[in-house]
This record gives structure tokens, C-alpha cells and sequence, in this order.
């Protein structure tokens, strides 16, 4: 198998619809490369350097199985590529769940059941030569048994052995011959173009939301977006986000005082923190008492009761309307606080996370439960906000913010086809129109609005969301009928073309449900949150929510992959994606450019998700040397 000429891979690509080309790089040795029917072992002692190479002169899309495994291997050598197909990312599109392995991805691809979950040994008793498939997934054809040499890649059933994931599968079972594994990579890439084709048929079968649909479906178009997402997860994770420790270590010492030297000095110190409250619990009282855990809501319940206060729980909301009753309930919340900075972004948390590069690091997901927002260990997207002063961009550079404004209303309008919530949706302000069109002020009329989206149907909410009803029918039906295919288990698919999954047995109270986010019920007491309620309600009202946050996220996704794009030229990196908000770190020469791009690939976005609504996006931009300092 002779490797491609430059020239000649770049015939290949150009007449590649989508210009699709499979990768599959092999450390140290090559890479595997798949086009348009065609698959090369390409051998090269800097498989990174070659794809650098192509991928600046040929700008392909290269299709990979998953992101973290070859977007990881080309970041250890600091080769970002310029845009991608990932066929886990994009599975989660089509099929929603939360398996993604080569195996499951395979499957539904190609019309198969969904195999077991992998298991950890998988024997040579476990492959043969698979069976010709032809399922409904696969694409016209597509025979999975018509390459002889990729008989060691499935069992007996046509299905992809359980263990192929990652890359060090490919030098398993072979014995000293390099082209031997560069082979296999071969055929790995293409078999993962043949499941590109199948995804893109997919996509494209799906019904097209928009009122004037462009050239690309906006299904294709949301599995680019998803595909970047995976991507920039991995750079995420491999950049980190500029920290300084000095102002991190001041705002810890503030809680739990200076860093002490030995294990045994930090008991010490949080068991006085401990007795501090303990003792102003009991200040003046004939009780005497034992040692009290801070730690134990009985036990706090028990030291509450003793000054006359008797709740059900000692949450803080349910505490705070008490703090100046008694010193040692203000004493409690305050240390309840000063706990949570010693425990999870404390001394410890620096030492874990900070590398010796002053960036902070924590692993990424691209689409972590059913409304595929992005989300980040290591504290990334909970960090207190007195912890942002810590965040600062290094010498030469600048941090420049953008927060998405009334981002999930704005969706809202756009997914319902709302004539009467659009025209609310052009103004900067949301919320003052709506509250002009309900005749009320502004903080009820954000009241309606969130209430429309998360089903909130008792107290103040309750009211003003029948008056929503009546202002904004059409937006309320959509989400009602999310709502109902919810409480009857009915699939639904986002704006975007996401599968969200509702059938019976997907989960106690619909796929992922615990990742979504409800503002008016952060909160509210234990009975009235979801996880608390009825199997039932908590599919319809996470349904009616997921549409809209699901949305929102591929809308988000889109434009930080539009801003990820536009930052190459100039050296700009994202190190942040919080919900709705960007953080970039660049280059100070830059920072107009920086800025007028989060503006423009807002619109951009806009006008290809939103397209033939007539819904304004909006973002507040700021230039700033700490992430504080935003406003």
C-alpha cells in the first residue's frame, strides 16, 4: 500500500463531499488515513508534524472516532487542527444517551442492536469474521464483511470488539512489524468514514426547524458545532486556565487562615474553627454538652433547638432568614462557607489542580447528559466568586469576556416560531418588553418567563405564568408539548436536531435530568424540587426544560466553535465556557480583534440557527486583567 503524494490527497479531498478525511494517528510511527473510499498507512517518525502540514494546506474535516484520543495525541505536540468530524459527539446527536464508545457508535450506525457494555478482557475466542450488514444506518451497501482484513476488528455478530477504544489497541496482538499496526490504523479510519457517511445521512433525513433553511441542514451543521465542542473540551483540559496562586492562597487564608505545615496542624485548626461556633451556640447556657459534629444535620438541628429554633433541616436558605436572631447561627453560615473553601477549594484543591505553569486544570465534557451543556471537574464551573480575583491573565496578555444575554428566553423564541416573543426578543432588554406586554414590572415579568420554562405553576410564578400563557400562546404550546411527550415517555428532538430519550427505563426522571438548571427552584425546600416528585412529573417538566436548555447549549456550542476558529490567526486561546459566558486569553495586541470577534460570531451564529426569526442575540463584552473585574 503505496502512501499518498501531497497532490494527490488533495484531489482526494477536493472532490470529498464535506471534505471528510478519516485520522487515525499512531505515535511515533503514522498515521492511518481514509478518503472518500480510499485508505493509506502513511509512516512518519512526526505523525503530528504530517497532519499540521495537511491540515494547513489541504483544510480538510477530519473525521475521528472520538476526540480525546487523536485531538490528545496531536495536542501533546501542540497541533491544533482546524475542524472536525467526531463520531462520538455526533451519536449523541442522533441518538442521545450517554454511551458513546466505538462499539455503541458502530451499532447504530449501522443498524445493529446495541451491544453490551465493554467489558474489561475481551479473548480471541470473541472475534470472527462478521456477517455482510446492511442496515438502515449503514448507507447504501456498506457491507462491514466486504474487507477481508478487517475481520479482527469484530465478533462473530458484526459487531466492533468491545475493547477498541483509544490507540493502544492498535499495537495489541501484532509482533514486530510497524506497518502492520499503521495497517490497522488504516482500516480504523476507514471504517470510521464509513460511519461519517452514515451519521451524515442521518442528519440530514431529520426535518430542518428553521423558517428559511440554507444549504446545510442544521442538524449537519449542530453535529460540526458538537464536534468542535469535543475538540475545545480537550484544549480545555490541556491549556488550563490562567491562575494566580498568590491571590488564590490570600482569598483561602481568608476563610481558613495561613497554610499550615502538617496534616495533624490542619485537624487542629478546623477542630478550634469547629468549637469557635460550638461555644457561641452555648454561651450563657446550663447546659453542658458534648462534642458536637458541625457536620451532622441532626446533630446541628439538636444545637438549634437549644436556642429555640426549630426547623426541619438546616439548609442554608431555610437558616439565613434567622442569622441575626442568635451569634451562632450567623456563626454557622459563616462557617458552613469557610467549610466548603476548606474542603473543595482549599490549600489542597491548588495543590491537586495548579500546575507549575500557574494554569488550573480539570477534565472536560463536550455534552455531559441529556441538555449537552459543557461542563468541568476540578470546582471549573462552581468556583466562588470571590475566587475570581485569582483568575488573571499573564504578562502580554489580556482576558476578554462575553456573557450571552437572556440567552434561554431568546432560544425560546426562536424554537416556539413565537411571532409576539421575537418581536420581545430584539431588544437588548428582553425582559422590558415582556413586562410592558403583561402589564406589569420587570422582575415579575422575568418571573413569567422563567416560570414558562420550568414549569413553575404555584405562588408568584404560578400567577405570572397565566399571564404568559395569554401573551406568548405559541411559545407556551411548544413547551407544553414537550411537557406531555414527557409524561407519556415519547422521545423529542431538540432544535438542533439532539435526541433527547423519555422512553420508560432511561432513568428515574428523564435522561440526565439532574443536569439541568432550574433558577427558580435552586432554592426552594426538598418537596417541591424535581428529584423529589413523581416519576411521572419529573419527565414532563424535565422534557419542557430541556428543549429550551438543550437548545441554548447547541446555540452556544456553535458560537464558542465559530470564536475557536477565529482566534488561530492571532494566537488567542478560550479557557473558559461557563453556561453562557466565554473567557479568552490573548495576545493584548489583539484585544480589539478579540473583542469584535465574539461580536460578529455571535451574528454569524445567529443568522444560520436563528435563520427567518428575527431574534436578536446578545453579549456583554469586557476587556479585563482579572476575571472580577467583568461585569
Amino acid at each position: 500500500m503505496e502512501p499518498w503524494s501531497t497532490a494527490e490527497l488533495a484531489r482526494l479531498v477536493e472532490a470529498t463531499p464535506g471534505r471528510c478525511v478519516a485520522l487515525v494517528v499512531v505515535r511515533g510511527q503514522g498515521v492511518g488515513l481514509a478518503v472518500d473510499g480510499h485508505r493509506r498507512a502513511v509512516p512518519c517518525a512526526d505523525p503530528a508534524g504530517l497532519v499540521a502540514e495537511l491540515d494547513r494546506e489541504l483544510r480538510p474535516r477530519w473525521v475521528w472516532w472520538d476526540a480525546r484520543t487523536t485531538a490528545g495525541e496531536l495536542l501533546a505536540a501542540d497541533v491544533r487542527v482546524r475542524a472536525c468530524w467526531d463520531l462520538a459527539a455526533t451519536h449523541r446527536v442522533l441518538f442521545g444517551g450517554r454511551r458513546d464508545d466505538p462499539a455503541a457508535v458502530w451499532a447504530a450506525a449501522t443498524g445493529l442492536p446495541e451491544p453490551s457494555p465493554p467489558r474489561r478482557e475481551v479473548t480471541l475466542l470473541d472475534w470472527s469474521e462478521p456477517a455482510a450488514y446492511t442496515g438502515a444506518g449503514s448507507g447504501a451497501g456498506t457491507d462491514v464483511g466486504s474487507d477481508a482484513g478487517s475481520a479482527d476488528l469484530f465478533t462473530h455478530d458484526g459487531q466492533l470488539r468491545a475493547d477498541l477504544a483509544g490507540q493502544d489497541w492498535l499495537a495489541d496482538h501484532v509482533r514486530g512489524r510497524a506497518d502492520d499496526v499503521l495497517d490497522r490504523a488504516a482500516r480504523w479510519a476507514a471504517l470510521a468514514l464509513r460511519v461519517r457517511a452514515a451519521q451524515d445521512a442521518g442528519l440530514r433525513a431529520l426535518p430542518d426547524p428553521r423558517a428559511t433553511p440554507r444549504v446545510l441542514p442544521l442538524a449537519v451543521l449542530t453535529a460540526y458545532a458538537e464536534s468542535a465542542a469535543a475538540l475545545l473540551a480537550v484544549e480545555l483540559e490541556h491549556d488550563g486556565l490562567p491562575l494566580d496562586r498568590r491571590a488564590a492562597e490570600q482569598y483561602i487564608s481568608g476563610f481558613v487562615g495561613p497554610r499550615l505545615a502538617t496534616p495533624a496542624a490542619e485537624t487542629a485548626a478546623r477542630a478550634d474553627r469547629d468549637a469557635a461556633v460550638v461555644d457561641l451556640f452555648r454561651s450563657g447556657s446550663a447546659e453542658g454538652g458534648g462534642r458536637v459534629d458541625l457536620r451532622n444535620p441532626v446533630q446541628v438541628r439538636e444545637l438549634l433547638g437549644r436556642i429555640g429554633l426549630h426547623v426541619p433541616d438546616t439548609r442554608s436558605w431555610r437558616l439565613e432568614p434567622f442569622r441575626d436572631s442568635h451569634p451562632g447561627v450567623a456563626a454557622f453560615l459563616d462557617w458552613r462557607k469557610a467549610e466548603r473553601i476548606a474542603t473543595t477549594y482549599g490549600y489542597g484543591w491548588l495543590d491537586r489542580h495548579v500546575g507549575a505553569d500557574g494554569r488550573l486544570r480539570g477534565t472536560w465534557a463536550a455534552s455531559d447528559g441529556a441538555a449537552g451543556r459543557m461542563t468541568a471537574g476540578a470546582g471549573l464551573h462552581n468556583l466562588p466568586a470571590g475566587l475570581r480575583v485569582a483568575v488573571a491573565a499573564e504578562p502580554g496578555h489580556v482576558l476578554v469576556r462575553a456573557d450571552l444575554g437572556q440567552i434561554e428566553p431568546r432560544v425560546l423564541a426562536v424554537v416556539s416560531g413565537d411571532a409576539a416573543l421575537a418581536r420581545a426578543a430584539r431588544a437588548d432588554d428582553l425582559y422590558a418588553p415582556v413586562a410592558a406586554q403583561l402589564h406589569c414590572d420587570r422582575p415579575t415579568a422575568k418571573v413569567a418567563v422563567l416560570a414558562a420554562m420550568y414549569g413553575q405553576t404555584s405562588g408568584t410564578a404560578g400567577a405570572a405564568l397565566r399571564r404568559m400563557e395569554r401573551a406568548y400562546p405559541r411559545a407556551i404550546g411548544y413547551l407544553r408539548a414537550a411537557e406531555e411527550a414527557g409524561l407519556v415517555g415519547r422521545d423529542i428532538r431538540t432544535h438542533g436536531g439532539r435526541l433527547i430519550r423519555l422512553r420508560p427505563g432511561e432513568g428515574d426522571s428523564g435522561e440526565g435530568s439532574d443536569d439541568l438548571v432550574d433558577p427558580l427552584a435552586a432554592d426552594a425546600p426538598p418537596g417541591s424540587r424535581p428529584s423529589d416528585r413523581a416519576r411521572r412529573h419529573g419527565h414532563g417538566r424535565f422534557a419542557r426544560n430541556a428543549v429550551v436548555q438543550g437548545a441554548a447549549a447547541e446555540f452556544f456550542k456553535a458560537w464558542a466553535a465559530a470564536v475557536r476558529t477565529g482566534l488561530r490567526p492571532f494566537g488567542g486561546r478560550i479557557v473558559l465556557c461557563l453556561h453562557d459566558e466565554l473567557l479568552l486569553h490573548v495576545p493584548a495586541e489583539h484585544t480589539d480583534a478579540a473583542a469584535a470577534l465574539l461580536t460578529s460570531a455571535l451574528e454569524s451564529t445567529a443568522a444560520f440557527w436563528a435563520s427567518g426569526s428575527s431574534v436578536r442575540f446578545v453579549a456583554d463584552v469586557s476587556v479585563v486583567a482579572r476575571w472580577s473585574e467583568a461585569k
